[in-house]
């Protein structure tokens, strides 16, 4: 009896514990006004496995749609990665989200973000992002990118004489990460041996497939594997700034020649510079978000050339009549990717089909209201390419693959969002065309090709990717 009564005695504290909790989110909820439909799921958790699982199954928008269907709404509440959350979808919910940008919504990651990137819990990874977006330099504006197209050519040939010509068979997404990889780490770092930049490829795409996912820091999970990745790169990364800091005061390296000088150079607005490690992690976030979509976007590219002959002749056509109007060893210019016009069609309707971007989360900066529902201060959002993009509401047989939507004034206002929209659009969406219309360049002159597997399916973990990885045979045009 003595044992059983503290333990009964707990029991009663618990349960009036949790009526008591109860009680308060009831009145609380009350007070805020009627939350949108929805389930928050199990404890902790909620529909995080859901919601992944249907990315992993290849079939990310099912998560979205089946409950815009069971809801009858298209916003909803759910939990995800950890948190109370409502999903926005369709043009009204994007427009509404990107408008009110760090008005009633600001940008928010996942507590996997700031453990990946440990430098970035001084402050925050929202407040860090600022502090990135206003120190990126103007490259990334179309203007200037002009001059670096010359840069991403020369790669592209380097790139597709080491890694395809003289090859029967070839595993594309690898491949694909590969050559963005290369072209970001040249454009951000001036890191270009081919050498260099393999020794730290592959713990990328580690670090990207863990970034987004459930925190658990146990061994053999992706967020485990994803820290080690991320301390190995920020690693290799000090020593190139240590190196690039001896080079700018010996006069070896130019203050303007990319975006690392840039950062070692420039001061805030108390004439502090940043620190070497705080340097790394911001190079190493650009390094991410500079190739890592692109790749998605190159292989989904190559997947679709292959299923639809009669698309691949157009592009096809379309890059000879440019290749012919250059001269021997002439590098591609801004004239020329100006000319590329059905091949960018077509890499629309790829990054529609499968958005290299799902979706992405904000925060609530203050409670407010949407649609008759309210939405309380810290709930977290999330938006979804797929709530418009596979919708037949916005594109008309949503399945079938028509590069003529984006011809003339394109698809409406906040329907095609694979870089975003508002203030936060991704500030790289240029620098993505360019290095996805000199991919096509040089992969659809050169071959013809045919899918190892036909069927092979697109999985989404956290970006689309091929499920074998893509492997096609090559057929070389003959000269």
């Amino acid at each position: 009896m003595e044992l059983f009564y503290p333990s009964l005695l707990g029991f009663f504290i618990v349960i009036v514990s949790l009526v008591m909790h109860l009680l308060f989110f009831s009145s609380k909820q009350k007070a805020a006004g009627k939350l949108p439909p929805g389930r928050t799921g199990l404890p902790v958790i909620g529909e995080s496995l859901e919601f992944l699982s249907t990315g992993w199954k290849g079939h990310p928008e099912k998560f979205i749609f089946d409950r815009i269907a069971k809801y009858s709404s298209n916003v909803f509440k759910t939990n995800l990665l950890g948190s109370p959350a409502v999903v926005f979808c369709g043009s009204a919910g994007n427009k509404f989200l990107f408008s009110n940008e760090n008005k009633l919504v600001q940008a928010w990651w996942p507590s996997s973000v700031d453990k990946v990137f440990p430098s970035s819990t001084q402050t925050s990874s929202k407040e860090e992002a600022i502090i990135l977006r206003k120190m990126l330099p103007n490259f990334l504006k179309a203007e200037a990118l002009h001059r670096y197209i010359g840069i991403m050519d020369g790669i592209a040939q380097r790139h597709f004489a080491a890694d395809w010509d003289n090859k029967e068979q070839v595993v594309v997404f690898p491949l694909t990460k590969r050559y963005t990889f290369w072209l970001a780490c040249r454009l951000f770092v001036s890191v270009e041996d081919p050498n260099h930049v393999a020794k730290f490829a592959d713990p990328f795409g580690v670090l990207a497939a863990g970034l987004l996912s459930v925190p658990i820091d146990l061994p053999g999970t992706p967020f485990y594997r994803a820290i080690k990745a991320s301390n190995f790169i920020r690693t290799e990364l000090i020593s190139i700034i240590k190196q690039r800091k001896l080079d700018l005061a010996e006069g070896k390296a130019s203050p303007t020649q990319d975006i690392l000088s840039h950062m070692l150079l420039t001061s805030d607005e108390n004439g502090k510079f940043m620190q070497e490690y705080d340097v790394a992690d911001k190079i190493l976030g650009l390094l991410i978000g500079g190739h890592d979509t692109a790749s998605s976007a190159c292989a989904s590219i190559v997947k679709y050339l292959a299923q639809l002959p009669d698309v691949y002749q157009r592009v096809y056509q379309e890059q000879v009549e440019i290749a012919k109007s250059k001269a021997p060893g002439e590098l591609l210019n801004w004239e020329d990717i100006q000319k590329m016009k059905y091949s960018w069609c077509v890499a629309c309707e790829v990054m529609r089909l499968a958005p290299p971007l799902q979706g992405a989360f904000r925060e609530a900066l203050t409670d407010f209201m949407y649609n008759g529902f309210s939405i309380p201060k810290g709930w977290k959002i999330y938006w979804s390419a797929n709530s418009t993009h596979k919708n037949p509401e916005f594109f008309p047989d949503p399945q079938k693959f028509d590069p003529s939507r984006f011809e003339g004034s394109g698809p409406a206002p906040y329907t095609f969002v694979p870089f975003g929209g508002g203030p936060r659009m991704c500030p790289g969406k240029e620098y993505a065309r360019l290095e996805i219309l000199v991919f096509m360049y040089h992969l659809v002159r050169r071959f013809k090709w045919e899918m190892v597997f036909p069927d092979e399916k697109i999985v989404v973990d956290p970006m689309p990717n091929p499920e074998k990885g893509l492997p096609i045979r090559l057929f070389p045009h003959k000269a």
